[in-house]
């Protein structure tokens, strides 16, 4: 494939950030429907658990397929944790936040090649 893309063929990279708890569900449906999907693994920077990004090339139709796949597969649930900026030793209570779900980023290609 060797594409320079015009306004004609419009090309998509969807970076989409998934817990780790979904990534395989989430992966099989994307490559069921014929998704391309690259994994890669991941650590969130708030609370520096796994996560998978995933890369994946598709034309632009086919944008809110992507989306719509991974709003089924990636489910938000609410998970225990020690109180964040504490230390162990503290007799502080675990708080409950909110994880999962997918944050995803629409990115334009402006050139697409497979070598």
């Amino acid at each position: 494939y060797n594409f320079l893309l015009s306004g004609e063929y419009v090309m998509k990279l969807i970076l989409a950030i998934v817990n780790n708890e979904d990534s395989a569900i989430a992966a099989s449906a994307l490559t069921k429907e014929g998704f391309l999907v690259t994994k890669l693994s991941t650590t969130g920077g708030f609370l520096m658990v796994g996560n998978t990004t995933f890369l994946i090339g598709t034309e632009e139709e086919s944008e809110d397929r992507v989306i719509s796949i991974l709003s089924e597969c990636c489910a938000t649930r609410d998970q225990t944790t020690p109180a964040l900026g504490r230390s162990v030793h503290d007799d502080s209570l675990p708080e409950k936040v909110t994880v999962g779900g997918a944050t995803v980023f629409v990115l334009g290609v402006d050139r697409f090649e497979k070598l």
